[in-house]
């Protein structure tokens, strides 16, 4: 794996050029059902003249996560050529992994480019983003895309309190309350509560992130 790894990072400092346009994903969040061989998302290198190192894998959704995370990413490494695109497969190792709720995890994409050619013996680290990988056992109760609509919401002093009955995970897009947007509202696991500091009051509207990327409509309550 070294020598591969050192085989690659050699091909690529062969190359220099300034960065521009760069990695594009083909979506922001990955559905992984069980039952099924893999999960895939397309990385497409946009730029017209730059190719880029393009590392990833999976980690747990908390940094103080040690457990092993039961999910591989092929290709861990690659080069991608100008104007060209690839897929990151993701496959399912067999660990254990609650059955009655989704779990999630990230996968990380770092794209490295070329140095300037005054500088061609390092590489530039440009972007590392994340996306949620959404394991999704079979069975379970209800829609995904109902999920949004079920969360309720109660005051308890200045906390706001969202609970979630389903087994999905819900992201918001928006959460405000007496029309008081709360910033970052993040997002609420399965089966449990979550809470935010409030100042104001009135009524709680919401809208949330789909399993393809797009914003719900909006409710309240």
């Amino acid at each position: 794996m070294k020598q591969l790894i050192t085989a690659v990072m050699t091909s690529f400092l062969l190359f220099s050029a300034t960065a521009s346009a760069g990695i594009v994903m083909g979506g922001t969040r990955i559905i992984y059902q069980q039952g099924k061989r893999e999960a895939a998302i397309s990385v497409t290198n946009m730029d017209t003249h730059i190719p880029y190192l393009v590392q990833s894998w999976v980690e747990n959704i908390s940094a103080d996560d040690k457990r092993p995370v039961p999910f591989v990413v092929t290709p861990p490494l690659f080069r991608l050529d100008p104007e060209q695109e690839n897929v990151l497969r993701i496959s399912y190792t067999g660990a254990a992994l609650p059955a009655d709720r989704e779990s999630v995890f990230w996968l990380s994409v770092k794209n490295i480019s070329p140095t300037q050619k005054d500088d061609t013996n390092k590489l530039q680290i440009n972007v590392k983003s994340k996306f949620k990988v959404f394991w999704r056992p079979k069975g379970l109760t209800g829609e995904a895309k109902d999920a949004w609509r079920q969360i309720t919401f109660t005051r308890h002093g200045n906390q706001l309190v969202a609970q979630n009955p389903t087994p999905y995970h819900v992201s918001f897009y928006t959460l405000s309350m007496g029309g008081t947007a709360i910033p970052e509202p993040g997002m609420i696991a399965p089966l449990a509560t979550k809470t935010w500091g409030i100042t104001g009051s009135g009524p709680v509207t919401w809208r949330a992130i789909n399993d393809s990327g797009g914003i719900t409509d909006t409710a309240q309550q």
